[in-house]
């Protein structure tokens, strides 16, 4: 095995979590969950390892971590990302056995609740999962913020589990079909790993539900996002959307920018010159999402062509797959870059809001705005516009140097 790859497993948290193994090119080829991570990644360094796993060991070149607070919630996590991924060596749900599934029933008040039989009923189908055990104590986590029913027929009096606080008690009217269903979608979001998500729409309803001066019901909301950054490891989103809203306030941008784009250039003289764009999602890295450019169509020292070319050829292919654009653009760079970029962004027809940031004194450049905005250094929105511009130019500064040492070492 690599010395390299020896580093990263040894670098590896004792902590629940998820790892994902990737070969040469970048593809995932596994995805296992574990109580330690580091623990189960050591047992791949052992001598006895069966046929297979040498095998899939003789292709990982890369091992990723996803860290969770319980190994009930790695669970989830690792079948979510399966779903996604359908790596090649993850064949153990492809044999006869029948594995425990999650179930929201077809029905107006939908019942949720574990079974190993996967029907054609219109209901919502979660898994497979390994360990039925596990499944059940994440469920249960789940439970406690966003109650429930799990009954298979719905009763006429409430049970003991409205008086608990683990159901709404739809049998007797305790909840409307609306407020019920929203519930559901929320548990569905945790069930496909998509916790983020939810956590940035109940932030959204709890600010409105505070303007409207409904403390209680923001409060509630507000126990919720607190719920799930422990159930479902995702205590860091809460600060990176307080520095989202100021950023949005900052820009006075009209719809929040769920997924900011953030270009760089890097080069050396000219040579073996690169672009490369980091995608943010809810004010988070969203890796899945980077891009790399070598730049084609420019000779010698141009950052400004350079970057024109990025942003041309990033956002033209975007339109002519019909993607979604992002809400907003960052650029590394001064006003004369943001004017390159918004140049580019009118000959495609499009109207996405750009900001650009000087490298010295750190101004932030607004299109419409001659007079750089100039900000304290513990600002919000400028300690996320800080993180979006340095991992855009670390990320353009590893492709640059893997393009230079390619061509010193011809590898």
């Amino acid at each position: 095995m690599h010395s390299r790859l020896k580093a990263k497993i040894a670098s590896a948290p004792n902590a629940p979590g998820v790892y994902l193994m990737k070969n040469k090119p970048g593809d995932i080829i596994y995805i296992g969950k574990a109580k330690s991570i580091k623990k189960r990644l050591v047992t791949y360094l052992g001598r006895d390892l069966s046929s297979k796993t040498l095998a899939q060991m003789s292709h990982v070149c890369g091992i990723e971590f996803r860290r969770t607070p319980t190994e009930a919630m790695a669970l989830l996590l690792e079948a979510s990302l399966i779903r996604q991924y359908k790596p090649r060596y993850n064949v153990i749900f492809r044999d006869d056995k029948s594995y425990p599934m999650v179930k929201i029933s077809n029905e107006e008040f939908p019942s949720v609740f574990i079974t190993r039989r996967r029907l054609g009923d219109g209901a919502r189908y979660f898994g497979p999962y390994t360990d039925p055990k596990l499944l059940r104590q994440a469920l249960k986590s789940i439970r406690r913020y966003f109650p429930y029913r799990t009954c298979k027929v719905m009763p006429k009096k409430a049970c003991i589990y409205y008086r608990i606080g683990l159901s709404p008690a739809p049998c007797i009217g305790k909840i409307n079909k609306s407020d019920y269903g929203k519930i559901v979608d929320d548990i569905a979001l945790i069930l496909e790993g998509r916790a983020d998500q939810l956590i940035a729409r109940l932030y959204k309803q709890m600010k409105e539900r505070a303007n409207a001066h409904d403390f209680e019901q923001a409060a509630r909301i507000r126990d919720q996002i607190g719920a799930l950054s422990t159930i479902a490891n995702t205590q860091s989103l809460s600060g990176s959307l307080t520095e989202l809203e100021d950023l949005i306030n900052l820009l006075k941008l009209k719809n929040p920018p769920l997924r900011i784009e953030a270009f760089d250039i890097s080069n050396i003289q000219g040579r073996e010159a690169v672009g490369a764009m980091v995608s943010f999602y809810n004010a988070r890295p969203d890796k899945s999402n980077y891009r790399k450019f070598r730049i084609k169509t420019v000779e010698g020292v141009n950052d400004y062509a350079m970057l024109a070319e990025v942003v041309r050829r990033r956002y033209r292919r975007l339109v002519s797959e019909n993607k979604p654009l992002p809400g907003l653009i960052l650029i590394d760079g001064g006003r004369q870059h943001l004017l390159i970029a918004a140049k580019e962004l009118r000959n495609l027809n499009l109207k996405i809001p750009l900001a650009s940031i000087a490298k010295e004194e750190e101004h932030i450049y607004l299109q419409d705005k001659a007079i750089p905005i100039k900000l304290n250094s513990d600002t919000p929105a400028l300690n996320l516009i800080r993180k979006m511009r340095d991992e855009a130019h670390r990320f353009a500064l590893a492709y640059h140097h893997l393009l230079r040492r390619k061509k010193i070492i011809g590898r």
